[in-house]
């Protein structure tokens, strides 16, 4: 998420109460997670294990629970509670506002672009042309949509990401100040839900495919030319390569990489990244050929039992 004007790091700290280590007009140009930080962005940290990366990120402001050895050419913001302050500085950039219509005024809609009956479209939403919204979809604040896409009943695009903090009273959510962003030529399902990003852009990238009943996690991107079936859950964070092929009910975890290419069979389970230009089934997914040849082998298994009782018979 980038601001829209650039803050001193003196009142980024007088937004969130904090201290700070650096030069009081210390640059701040705008706040994301770790995984999209550039320069001139605020990342946040509350743990000792994940110190180093924040502080070697090429995020120049560390929202940070303890006062460190500071890197050259960084700042510090000391919070007491980071996860917190982070939030307040989502809900300060990025407020949310209550709709006052069903399409809202400041929606920009293209050309021959049909939206049936039905829908939300929300605040700050843009819909290129010649695309057809089927009834009951609902498009959060800030989602962009290319030209020639569509888009089936009762799909939701912007919901909040699934990111929580255990706290002693119960789960505290990562506030959602991202957005969707589904480029040219796509087409989504009936009954899918795509997910804004924490800080930056869940996207749907050109001429992919999506089949009914898909969720796809915050901030992942899926490649050019994917085709997805139905029932499939994409966790957050994923990084999907193009032409990817991912059949029906597959499943991820975060933070992974799926190489240009790869095709993932039904059913599968991925725990890890996996390389580009070949085929993966089973849990977690392998290769195909190492995972049938598996089974294979389980499938021996009775017959060697078998075998192994008999020799014991002749043997007694």
């Amino acid at each position: 998420m980038k601001f829209l004007k650039p803050y001193t790091l003196k009142e980024i700290a007088s937004l969130i109460d904090a201290q700070f280590v650096g030069d009081a007009n210390f640059p701040v140009l705008g706040m994301n997670e770790i995984h999209v930080v550039e320069t001139g962005d605020i990342v946040f940290v509350d743990h000792p294990k994940y110190y180093d990366k924040a502080l070697q990120s090429a995020a120049t402001i560390v929202l940070i629970n303890k006062e460190v050895d500071c890197p050259e050419g960084k700042a510090l913001l000391i919070s007491d509670d980071p996860f917190r302050d982070f939030n307040k500085l989502t809900k300060h950039f990025k407020p949310f506002v209550p709709a006052t219509s069903a399409i809202s005024e400041s929606a920009q809609i293209g050309k021959n672009t049909i939206i049936q009956p039905n829908c939300f479209i929300g605040n700050n939403v843009i819909i290129g042309d010649n695309c057809i919204i089927h009834p009951g979809v609902i498009i959060y604040d800030d989602t962009v949509i290319g030209s020639h896409v569509t888009i089936h009943a009762g799909t939701v695009l912007g919901a909040s990401a699934f990111y929580y903090k255990k706290r002693p009273e119960g789960f505290d959510p990562l506030i959602s100040g991202g957005n969707v962003v589904i480029e040219d030529n796509v087409d989504i399902g009936a009954l899918c839900t795509i997910d804004r990003g924490v800080t930056a852009s869940t996207t749907i990238k050109a001429g992919s495919k999506l089949d009914n009943q898909i969720q796809i996690g915050h901030d992942t991107i899926v490649g050019k030319k994917c085709l997805i079936a139905s029932q499939t859950g994409i966790a957050g964070c994923v990084v999907i390569g193009d032409e990817v092929t991912i059949w029906g009910q597959v499943g991820s975890t975060s933070g992974i990489t799926i190489g240009e290419k790869a095709v993932i069979l039904a059913q599968s389970g991925i725990s890890k990244s996996l390389d580009g230009g070949k085929t993966y089934f089973g849990y977690p997914a392998d290769e195909s050929r190492v995972k049938l040849k598996e089974l294979a082998s389980i499938r021996q298994i009775p017959k060697i039992l078998d075998e192994l009782k008999s020799n014991r018979n002749k043997q007694s």
